[in-house]
């Protein structure tokens, strides 16, 4: 029996060019297919339910984000509703 991957939110504003979200990229593509990440942009960060379909919140590390208010959003919904979160 396998067990669906782990689905972790990546908020930030990712860009090809910052070494940060390479290697972040590459870290995680290291953990094998039972992790899957999606990158989501702070000014589309979705609303609570939205959020609540990942199994967990990555702040980006090395963000100059496009909407700071979208990563505090995200931040606040994982703090409210008990969503596994770690930022820098």
């Amino acid at each position: 029996m396998s067990a669906r991957p782990v689905h972790i939110g990546i908020v930030g504003d990712y860009n090809p060019r910052n070494e940060t979200h390479r290697l972040t990229d590459a870290a995680f593509a290291g953990l094998g297919p039972w992790l899957r990440c999606t990158w989501i942009p702070t000014e589309a960060v979705p609303d609570s339910a939205g959020l609540l379909a990942f199994d967990g919140l990555l702040i980006a590390p090395a963000s100059p984000y496009r909407d700071f208010d979208g990563a505090l959003r995200a931040i606040r919904t994982a703090r409210e509703r008990g969503l596994p979160l770690l930022g820098t």
